[in-house]
């Protein structure tokens, strides 16, 4: 009796199938990762309002921050307070100027936080400034 051997076929990966998978996974990733804006590695603890309202984001404010050890930074840079006149300079003379936002620590003293904001009078500044508040 003959018995007869059944050729093999070589193992195949379906690739087309690979593709549309690779796809998804690569639209998946691009959906759920968020984009967030670089933020100082200066730590503040923000003060909590109670009747405080969300300003419009028409434009991207320059933020001041302060830091609890009332260091200066001008959108994450390092500023002194004698020299926040001259870094803000270049910034009024845009046509428009960028609005500004204030963000403060809430240890810092209430002192320096008005010699912040007499500095910005005199560079020039004008109008209202928003102020970065947590909300409860």
């Amino acid at each position: 009796m003959t018995f007869y051997r059944r050729k093999r076929r070589m193992p195949q990966v379906i690739i087309v199938s690979l593709i549309d998978i690779f796809a998804i996974l690569l639209i998946f990733v691009i959906v759920t990762t968020t984009f967030k804006k670089a933020q100082p590695q200066v730590t503040i603890k923000l003060p909590e309002s109670k009747s405080a309202v969300a300003a419009d984001k028409s434009d991207e404010p320059v933020v001041l921050s302060i830091s609890p050890d009332e260091q200066l930074f001008l959108d994450q840079q390092p500023v002194t307070l004698a020299a926040l006149k001259d870094a803000l300079t270049p910034l009024l003379q845009r046509t428009p100027p960028p609005p500004f936002a204030l963000k403060a620590d809430k240890k810092v003293s209430y002192g320096f936080l008005v010699s912040v904001l007499d500095a910005l009078r005199d560079a020039g500044v004008k109008g209202s400034m928003s102020a970065f508040t947590e909300s409860k």
